[in-house]
């Protein structure tokens, strides 16, 4: 069981090696949504290279697992590289990323060593994550539920329901980080349905709620990992701040990111060209 941890050097050089190789996969594989997964990729790093996520790569379905939910599934590309670095599939799979044949596909799903649900439709990760957490507490067990989540992904009603049931449950075991880019598919989300002040309808809802930078990587860790054991008697939530297309500069100041294709020319130049 792995709880790989690296210092916050080490942590930079990987998220910045994991940003490349996104930008890669999207130039051969264009009808994946970059902007969403590159806002993501310390997130995904400080999971699993930051000794917080207990996972086995020889077996991803180990009872003595925590569980990561990615809801926003779109936005996950950038785990790709992750889970290949760490074993769950061969690297070889990443040049293949939505050819036919391939389990890597624009869309993620269980099919795929390392993701427990279908994240297609979005809405559904805190409630999945909820019942699991339940499930895990009502077996004993002293696993966590980690689930990613997008802002825009927040103007669905159902996961309000979710944080309403997680907190009359007092899923101490359920730990949500948001991934707060700020942009939804057609805007900025302030302009879509405004969500501030976000942190406070969380405690409102009941949940113990941390913010944080979330592409410094030390602070990001210690957030999370503070989160997960905090002695809170209910869920937690790191809202993570993020720019949407980070290390991308065309992305990082277009509303439209979120459906911006980078054309391979820009891919290169942004990356150097190296393998």
């Amino acid at each position: 069981m792995s709880e790989t941890k690296r210092s916050p050097d080490e942590l930079r050089a990987l998220a910045a090696r994991f940003r490349a190789e996104t930008l890669r996969i999207h130039a051969a594989a264009p009808e994946t949504r970059v902007a969403s997964s590159l806002s993501a990729v310390e997130i995904y790093t400080c999971l699993f290279y930051g000794g917080l996520l207990r996972h086995n790569p020889a077996n991803p379905r180990d009872p003595a697992r925590d569980r990561l939910i990615v809801s926003k599934g779109h936005g996950s590309i950038s785990l790709y590289p992750i889970l290949a670095d760490r074993g769950f599939f061969p690297k070889a799979e990443l040049q293949r990323v939505c050819r036919p044949g391939s389990f890597l596909g624009g869309i993620p799903d269980p099919v795929i060593p390392g993701y427990e649900t279908v994240n297609g439709s979005l809405g559904h990760g805190p409630g999945v994550g909820s019942g699991m957490a339940v499930a895990l507490k009502r077996q004993g067990s002293d696993r966590h539920v980690v689930v990613v989540a997008g802002d825009g992904e927040l103007h669905e009603g159902a996961v309000w329901e979710a944080f309403l049931f997680a907190a009359q449950q007092k899923l101490d075991n359920l730990v949500l980080i948001v991934d707060e880019n700020a942009r939804c598919m057609m805007d900025y989300t302030a302009r879509v349905v405004d969500l501030a002040p976000l942190a406070e309808k969380f405690r409102a809802f009941g949940w113990s709620t941390e913010e944080v930078d979330g592409h410094d990587v030390e602070a990001l860790c210690k957030t999370i990992g503070r989160a997960m054991a905090s002695g809170f008697p209910g869920p937690r939530v790191v809202i993570a701040h993020t720019i949407k297309g980070k290390g991308a500069p065309s992305l990082e100041g277009d509303p439209l990111c979120h459906i911006r294709t980078l054309t391979p020319e820009e891919v290169e130049e942004l990356t150097g060209g190296a393998p």
